[in-house]
């Protein structure tokens, strides 16, 4: 197969708002709570999706934390960003043991 086989192939555009609900349903299945735009593991804040124009501004906590939690930041630009955020969120929570919280 050569690179003309492929011509006018595109894949859809991202579209961020769409993105967003998805994530949303996405954490939620991963088992977070969302309160204030912030969702929260038994009272723990772990992760946080704000709406940009282009694309989502995704926030991950390094540790658990109920006091101040320290954020690490990430822009996703594509689908392909967004599932990673999410697979990387899931390693993160089995790693989390109970004492985390």
């Amino acid at each position: 197969m050569n690179d003309d086989d492929f011509l006018g192939f595109a894949p859809p555009a991202f579209n961020p708002a769409e993105a967003l609900q998805r994530l949303r349903r996405d954490l939620r299945e991963l088992g977070l709570a969302e309160r204030a735009g912030v969702f929260e593991r038994r009272g723990c804040a772990i992760a946080r999706v704000d709406l940009d124009d282009t694309a989502l501004k995704a926030q991950t906590v390094k540790r658990p934390s109920r006091s101040s939690p320290e954020w690490q930041s990430k822009t996703l630009r594509s689908s392909a960003d967004a599932r990673d955020f999410v697979a990387d969120l899931k390693k993160r929570l089995a790693a989390w043991s109970d004492r985390d919280d």
